[in-house]
């Protein structure tokens, strides 16, 4: 049995294949040229003037091959160029911490340390196999929020990926590694009605507890998120917060600060097309500009659809 193909909702979220208003042709990257050339250089000006901002990395599958038309879309980071991003973490003294780490984090205005939270979606088992050696080898640590519902072995991802089993996720966790809940069945909340929300967060919850023995307190948003509903928004953070879940990630851009609200978290999406100049870009504030346009593309989805 497969897990259904991720929709096509959300032009800057990972997952999505529709175009945004900066894809003129393949492979040209309006957005990397502005964070670069223009917004690099003043977000490097605001850090010296605002509250800590933390980056959360949000990475899927660790592996060679590429999956989507551009360069915005891909969910894919290469083992080399992913190694190639810790190694930079490292060199350049960032601490990694977990999602409660940063909620702490950022309530403290004279936060002067450089932290960065490495976060994967979904639990494959390229994980496993590649970047969690990476991570030991630099001293770092992730948080990977996994579907417990496919950990059995007999699914695999949209496109034949293999998740890791109970034992991989054990070994991990025994190491450091935080897990956290991606819902059981990789579902599009959205279209849920409020009880069966809360048996997707809540099984989710007591079978990764159950398999592994662990407290799980983390939850990532599977799919773009709805920020433009405000009362879907309060509905889901009532249920979260109901079954004990005290942070969340989603996939809004940009990094993290004091006036976010701690369950759902901005992240920085990551592939293989970061270069270590974006990379750092994106670590530094440069990014975080596209916020407003992913946020204003949805309202617009919304008035529209």
């Amino acid at each position: 049995m497969q897990s259904p193909e991720k929709p096509r909702t959300d032009v800057f979220s990972t997952g999505a294949d529709d175009r945004s208003p900066f894809d003129v042709a393949p492979r040209v990257r309006l957005d990397r040229a502005f964070s670069v050339g223009v917004m690099d250089p003043a977000s490097r000006l605001l850090n010296l003037l605002s509250e800590p901002r933390i980056p959360i990395l949000m990475y899927h599958g660790i592996n060679a091959e590429l999956r989507r038309a551009h360069p915005y879309f891909e969910t894919n980071t290469s083992p080399e160029l992913f190694e190639r991003h810790m190694q930079f973490l490292s060199t350049n003294g960032y601490k990694g911490i977990g999602p409660e780490e940063v909620a702490e984090a950022v309530r403290n205005r004279h936060n002067t340390e450089k932290y960065v939270a490495v976060t994967f979606d979904d639990g494959y088992q390229d994980f496993y196999r590649e970047a969690f050696p990476i991570l030991r080898k630099y001293g770092l640590t992730a948080t990977v929020y996994v579907v417990p519902g496919f950990a059995d072995g007999h699914h695999t991802g949209p496109r034949g990926e293999k998740y890791m089993s109970w034992s991989e996720l054990k070994e991990v966790s025994a190491h450091g590694v935080q897990i956290g809940s991606h819902t059981m069945t990789h579902p599009r909340l959205y279209a849920l009605q409020p009880h069966q929300i809360n048996d997707e967060i809540r099984q989710s919850k007591e079978l990764i507890q159950e398999k592994l023995g662990i407290p799980v307190h983390s939850f990532a948003y599977p799919f773009a998120f709805p920020e433009q509903d405000g009362g879907f928004v309060r509905t889901l953070r009532s249920l979260l917060q109901t079954n004990g879940y005290r942070t969340g990630v989603c996939t809004v851009i940009g990094r993290a600060h004091r006036g976010h609200d701690c369950l759902f978290f901005p992240r920085l999406p990551v592939n293989s097309y970061d270069d270590l100049r974006l990379f750092e870009v994106k670590l530094n504030g440069g990014y975080d500009w596209l916020q407003k346009v992913q946020y204003s593309t949805k309202l617009l989805k919304a008035r529209f659809s």
